[in-house]
């Protein structure tokens, strides 16, 4: 079956983020063709990218909050980004996540849950530039609160 992680864009004390997840979850839950599981960036901690060679050199990197992250993400076939807009854009936190990754992602599909500023609108529009540049296939509509 397929496997959708709903991936949260934010960790900072009192976010909506995580709220919005299960919102979501909620809602793709009453699908029967997949199975859909919150993935918090959050649990993970991941400092500011501090591996020595980028993960389009050497998956999975050396570290092991790097390693979690990458095998947490590697085992979805899709995700659905929950995406709060900060100063017009993504969160550092989202961008920094991204950026431990590459071949994890590679030949998958997103969606996308916005909220803040203009429905998370701008954010979202960063977040397809990042994700084409890892070769995520992103659908064209969204879903902005």
């Amino acid at each position: 079956m397929t496997k959708i992680a709903i991936v949260t864009g934010s960790v900072r004390p009192g976010r909506k983020s995580l709220e919005v997840a299960h919102w979501v979850q909620s809602i793709a839950s009453k699908r029967s063709d997949a199975t859909f599981e919150i993935v918090d960036i959050a649990d993970f901690e991941l400092p500011v990218w501090d591996e020595a060679v980028p993960p389009s050199v050497k998956p999975g990197g050396e570290k092991p909050h790097t390693k979690a992250w990458s095998d947490k993400i590697a085992a979805y076939d899709g995700y659905v980004f929950v995406v709060s807009e900060y100063n017009h854009s993504i969160t550092g936190a989202l961008k920094n996540a991204l950026d431990h990754l590459k071949p994890e992602l590679e030949n998958k599909a997103a969606g996308f849950v916005s909220y803040g500023s203009v429905g998370g609108a701008r954010a979202v529009e960063h977040l397809r530039g990042i994700l084409s540049e890892l070769q995520v296939a992103h659908v064209r509509n969204s879903v902005a609160m």
